[in-house]
């Protein structure tokens, strides 16, 4: 398996200090401050924003995965990953991470399709690097 490779540079203090975060393959490159990470800030990104895109991508797809290996095929999942960043009496933390997923998968029933979250969520490559980490579901099937 590949390895994957993603890069950051800051340039000055803190909180006037600004800094570019890019990924390997070239698909994204975007610039983070103090104010985009700590404040309202809406022109760069941060972190947290990455690890939430990262977990919703990889979540989506596990939940895909397990419904097709229990003969079910989605016509959609869409994931949206909350990733909470606080404050905590060491510094600051990630804590916790909300997913909140539905899905269209034709035939199956709302118990076979919970289990099959619940165990995506578990079972999520991402979701295992951030076990330290709560992360809580809330999955919807659309029928």
């Amino acid at each position: 398996m590949p390895t994957r490779t993603a890069d950051a540079e800051w340039q000055g203090d803190l909180r006037q200090g600004k800094g570019t975060m890019r990924v390997g393959s070239g698909a994204f490159e975007g610039s983070y401050s103090f104010k985009s990470r700590m404040g309202d800030e809406t022109v760069g990104t941060n972190p947290e924003e990455l690890i939430g895109a990262a977990h919703a991508g990889c979540y989506s797809m596990a939940l895909s995965n397990a419904l097709a290996n229990a003969g079910f095929t989605p016509t959609r999942v869409h994931t949206t990953a909350r990733v909470h960043f606080n404050q905590v009496p060491s510094g600051f933390a990630i804590n916790p991470i909300d997913l909140e997923t539905d899905a269209v998968v034709p035939g199956i029933d709302e118990e076979t399709f919970q289990k099959l979250a619940q165990d995506a969520k578990e079972n999520c490559p991402v979701s295992k690097a951030l076990a330290a980490t709560p992360i809580n579901l809330k999955a919807t099937l659309i029928k």
